[in-house]
């Protein structure tokens, strides 16, 4: 739930702006980065007036009407701000100069906005510094938005969550049938890019948190090899698998966003070779990116979903057209291996890595996993209304990092996801990536028995956890409909390969033209649609 008193305010400034907007600006709300910079650069639009009019439109659209649910806060100082930037602009400026920019409610900010990853328990205080991240951006000179909603703890509390749902923000609904689930964790990040709400967007991804959700809100979604984008400032699930990745209605804003994000952080050890690796990644946007690159299809991470298959083979057969060589199928070894392996891993991790987090987090009466779950007993009642603690309670009889069976899973998973599994296939076939469907189209929300989703699920999909274990790239983006649903393909591959993906995805890209904007329908199928509860608070 926002608080009324940042939204309020933010909003309040807006009331003599925002008409003249709507009338005046209305094709911005779909217009990419490059075509708003033209604009600010030759004097039609202001970053002020563009995020007069985001503003406006989480107001109308976010708020009310189908009430996405997909932004927390509003950032009560974005429109100063942007007004700031609009009077220091010069004709030299980086590409985000002005652009508005959401965060995963994950992401600290030392501003006064609050940073809670949707918990209750976190809403005490705001975070003393900004993240990493956030400082480059700033930096960048983009403007920061506001929080965007999620899956509690990144979809890391409960084994029967609903992805989406917070106990700050309640259920976020997906823009294409507003009873469809959003996926998680990065669900209000690929909403709000999806509805128009904000040009681009930053999310998460520990397991296919920005995979699944931006496509199943047909948007591109990046996430970059581990070590690329510090995670100083992002509350923690595994320091072996996080990372913050762009989250953009096309591979250019996408690649604009994570230039501003890349680089190298001493306070982040992962990141010591990013600023070797880092660079311009708007110079691979090769139209013709396909030709000639070495494709090799997963079957083993397909055959899960009929509407998924289908997608995926009208996507291989345009990249044929435009010159790809598709050496299908390609097997990826060991991937049955990594289940059992990544979640002792992530269990060992979460209690190690929250409760630094916590113990550096100053103002907040929680510092440890243990106090964590004592709060969520004692609010129940706004807490878990819905499902439970139960990946919380795992962790927490979790011993150290030095317990031989966390070494072991450690181990296996790097083992058998990188160098003999995705790397495996790579060389063995001489290709330039791997590609397989991102997920099906999204599942109804089910707030009772959770998500009808996983990675590896035998009944919807999903193709994240390889690169995710591996810490190497991967890439979904816009490629068919099923019943009104967007559904995506993925393109993975080696560390550092993120040159290569968005070449290969921007090609894809240019030749299909398979984004279209939402309706905010309130089903697929044309029946009555009760509106999903949005939590208790």
């Amino acid at each position: 739930m926002i608080r009324p008193s940042l939204l309020c305010a933010a909003l309040a400034l807006v009331v003599s702006i925002a008409p003249a907007v709507a009338q005046e600006d209305d094709a911005v709300t779909w217009q990419r980065i490059a075509q708003l910079e033209q604009r600010m650069d030759a004097g039609k639009l202001s970053s002020k007036r563009l995020v007069a009019e985001d503003i406006a439109r989480i107001k109308q659209l976010d708020q009310a009407g189908p009430t996405l649910r997909s932004v927390l806060e509003v950032n009560p100082d974005a429109l100063n701000i942007a007004a700031q930037l609009d009077a220091k602009r010069t004709s030299s400026h980086g590409p985000l100069y002005g652009i508005p920019v959401l965060l995963k409610d994950n992401i600290d900010t030392g501003d006064r906005m609050l940073t809670t990853a949707g918990s209750l328990a976190l809403a005490d205080a705001p975070a003393p510094d900004d993240a990493a991240l956030v400082t480059r951006l700033r930096q960048s000179g983009a403007v920061i938005l506001g929080k965007a909603n999620l899956s509690e703890w990144a979809d890391f509390r409960s084994s029967h969550a609903s992805s989406g749902w917070t106990g700050r923000g309640g259920q976020t609904r997906n823009p294409y049938a507003l009873d469809r689930n959003p996926c998680g964790s990065s669900s209000g990040s690929a909403v709000a890019v999806a509805a128009g709400l904000v040009p681009v967007a930053v999310g998460t991804e520990t397991d296919g948190s920005i995979i699944c959700p931006a496509s199943m809100n047909g948007i591109v979604g990046i996430k970059p090899t581990l070590g690329l984008v510090s995670r100083t400032g992002i509350i923690p699930i595994s320091h072996n698998q996080d990372t913050a990745g762009p989250m953009a209605r096309d591979v250019a804003d996408a690649a604009t966003l994570l230039t501003a994000m890349a680089g190298s952080d001493p306070h982040d050890p992962a990141t010591a070779e990013a600023d070797k690796h880092a660079t311009d990644y708007t110079r691979f946007l090769d139209p013709h990116g396909l030709r000639g690159k070495r494709i090799g299809v997963v079957r083993q991470l397909a055959g899960n979903e009929p509407n998924a298959d289908r997608v995926l083979d009208e996507a291989i057969a345009a990249m044929k057209a435009q010159g790809a060589i598709i050496v299908d199928p390609v097997t990826l070894p060991h991937l049955a291996d990594l289940g059992d392996a990544e979640m002792t891993v992530m269990l060992y991790d979460f209690k190690h890595d929250i409760n630094a987090y916590l113990a550096a987090r100053a103002g907040l009466h929680v510092k440890t996993l243990a106090d964590l779950i004592a709060f969520n007993q004692r609010e129940a009642a706004r807490e878990m209304p819905w499902f439970g603690q139960d990946l919380f309670e795992q962790a927490q009889s979790k011993g150290p990092l030095t317990d031989k069976a966390y070494q072991d899973a450690l181990a296996k998973a790097k083992e058998f996801s990188g160098p003999q599994g995705i790397d495996a296939a790579l060389q063995a076939n001489h290709l330039d990536a791997l590609l397989a469907p991102s997920w099906g189209p999204a599942y109804l929300t089910d707030l009772v028995l959770g998500d009808h989703v996983v990675s590896g699920n035998p009944t919807i999909g999903g193709a994240s956890q390889p690169a995710a274990v591996a810490g190497y790239p991967s890439i979904t983006v816009p490629a068919g409909w099923a019943h009104q649903l967007p559904v995506g393909i993925v393109f993975f591959g080696t560390k550092w390969s993120e040159p290569t993906l968005i070449s290969i995805a921007y090609g894809f890209e240019q030749h299909t033209h398979a984004w279209q904007a939402p309706k905010f329908l309130a089903t697929v199928d044309g029946k009555s649609y009760a509106p999903v509860p949005a939590g208790r608070h």
